[in-house]
């Protein structure tokens, strides 16, 4: 689904991102990892938009159709369905927590001055909207939250409002950038079985997360980076046994 080829980006004379290649394939959940500098959030602003490289390539894969999306602007990169969890405007803490997924929703028929007297057709398209909100907050474990005001969620419920407006929007790639971060253990293993049980319906993830024992159990697929390169990939388990990534983390 997406393809990263040979991507290079300095800053001045700093090298961040030094030749990197990445696969992440659609379906599946692949966790990106590596110590605090090794270039994870670097590549991640390249591939959405936020920074160009020097070089490589970043192809975008759906069904049949491939786009090279190196170098386009972040709102064309949402647009194509790679939604950032961070991309979407943060959560508005005064709405509730159904306002919060209707804000995201494309395409909407009121948004447009000519169609807004259509009043009938804009009516069910919100009923339609709404029943698909439903069903998203459901599957994310928040349907009985879906009239309370966001600033009363939990960490870990805020981190799940933000997949569900990434679902909303119509992402086809959602990309997590530390999803559990500052989430209790248990509600950090609920939040990864809730990822786990959305991919199963299709939604492929492309994951940073530094605790990567809770990470590790949930992912079909692990880059491990450092220094900006991929020092290592493959299955959790071969990734986490691997010397390079257990000295980049002592070492680093």
């Amino acid at each position: 689904m997406l393809e990263i080829k040979g991507i290079v980006k300095q800053f001045g004379s700093f090298r961040a991102l030094d030749g990197v290649d990445m696969t992440v394939e659609r379906g599946k959940i692949t966790l990106l990892i590596g110590p605090n500098g090794s270039g994870k959030t670097t590549l991640i602003n390249v591939v959405t938009g936020v920074y160009k490289p020097e070089a490589g390539r970043v192809v975008f894969r759906d069904g049949d159709k491939a786009a090279d999306i190196t170098g386009w602007p972040p709102h064309k990169v949402y647009e194509l369905g790679v939604v950032r969890t961070f991309q979407i405007p943060q959560v508005f803490q005064r709405l509730t927590v159904m306002e919060n997924l209707m804000a995201v929703a494309r395409g909407q028929i009121g948004e447009g001055v000519t169609a807004a007297p259509l009043k009938r057709k804009w009516m069910r398209q919100e009923e339609e909207l709404a029943e698909r909100a439903f069903k998203i907050l459901d599957a994310v474990g928040l349907g009985d939250f879906w009239d309370r005001r966001a600033h009363s969620l939990s960490a870990g419920q805020m981190k799940l409002l933000e997949i569900a407006r990434a679902l909303m929007a119509g992402a086809k790639l959602v990309v997590l950038d530390e999803p559990i971060a500052g989430v209790p253990i248990s509600q950090a293993h609920s939040i990864f079985a809730t990822i786990r049980d959305i991919n199963a319906s299709g939604i492929t993830f492309w994951v940073v997360e530094h605790r990567i024992d809770i990470a590790f159990k949930y992912v079909d697929y692990v880059y491990a980076m450092a220094s900006g390169r991929v020092i290592s990939h493959g299955a959790p388990d071969a990734v986490a046994k691997d010397p390079k990534v257990i000295e980049s983390y002592v070492g680093g």
